[in-house]
């Protein structure tokens, strides 16, 4: 008889950064004394969490610091008690604190250099994470990018296309959009036009008391239009938001993002979305640094 694997351990945590009073910034460490060490904030996730819901959380809980997440940081594997481990990691900008309290998962805090707080971590894993944060080049704004959630099928719907609604699954798809595209702390929302892009992102704009501006740069082509002209369209329009270090959720449709996608990064890629997916794009002024998938 073959033993199986154990059942694996799924955390999430970040580099969280702040500027420093020399124009440079410094990252957060926490200690923990059930276990001695200095580490990154992290921890498990909640059953059916996403992932980086569950970094910003935790991030929160162990530091006390509210963070927007910006960049996809190397994924440390090792193993925990007996069990396989996976975190994922995410640079993250502070944007406020809440006063931290020693407590029995986590008694201090410290803000060093990077080049101290690499010195001092625990873990050459942790070590590895920060060196990669600080390899990035700055982030100036983040922005969330999402397809429209389920709406039936064409074929069944018979009133015009653009007034074609949400069906069940898109709206509840809608419901769990909704705490992502807040993560990036956006202050506008922006539409492609149709009725189910709109409601795609009602829950976030009722989450973040934002109204839903319609946005036709990110609509599909119209009869006449080509593909690559309303790709065009669409990325000038993020890069435009981008380089006015606007944070901003964005919904558009199917067709339009890949090529958005494409444009931005510069490469030919898998860039389809499913319906209900989406997207984390880091930028630099207006050049993208990074694109990491909801």
């Amino acid at each position: 008889m073959v033993d199986e694997e154990p059942v694996g351990i799924r955390a999430a945590g970040g580099v969280v950064w702040r500027p420093d009073s020399d124009g440079g910034f410094e990252v957060c460490l926490v200690h923990r004394p059930r276990y001695g060490d200095w580490s990154l904030p992290k921890g498990k996730l909640e059953p059916g969490e996403h992932p980086l819901l569950a970094a910003v959380r935790e991030v929160a809980e162990e530091s006390d610091v509210r963070a927007v997440p910006q960049v996809r940081l190397p994924t440390v594997r090792y193993r925990s008690e007996g069990r396989p481990k996976t975190v994922d990691y995410w640079s993250m900008r502070a944007v406020g604190t809440g006063g931290f309290q020693p407590g029995t998962e986590v008694d201090d805090v410290c803000w060093l250099a990077v080049d101290e707080a690499v010195r001092l971590v625990s873990y050459p894993h942790d070590a590895q994470v920060l060196t990669a944060f600080a390899a990035l080049p700055p982030v100036t704004t983040t922005i969330a990018l999402v397809r429209h959630a389920l709406a039936g099928k064409r074929g069944t719907w018979s009133g015009p296309d653009d007034s074609r609604p949400l069906d069940a699954e898109g709206w509840a798809q809608a419901e769990a959009l909704a705490p992502l595209v807040a993560l990036v702390r956006p202050t506008r929302l922006l539409s492609a036009s149709v009725r189910r892009c709109v409601q795609t992102l009602g829950p976030a704009a009722a989450r973040l008391d934002l109204p839903i501006e319609a946005c036709g740069d990110l609509d599909e082509p119209r009869p006449g239009q080509q593909r690559e002209e309303c790709a065009l369209a669409a990325a000038g329009r993020l890069l435009s938001l981008a380089a006015a270090g606007e944070p901003v959720g964005l919904c558009g449709q199917g067709k339009v993002i890949p090529g958005v996608l494409e444009r931005l990064t510069g490469r030919a890629g898998d860039f389809t979305t499913p319906k209900g997916g989406g997207w984390l794009l880091a930028f630099t002024a207006d050049r993208l640094l990074a694109a990491d998938r909801f």
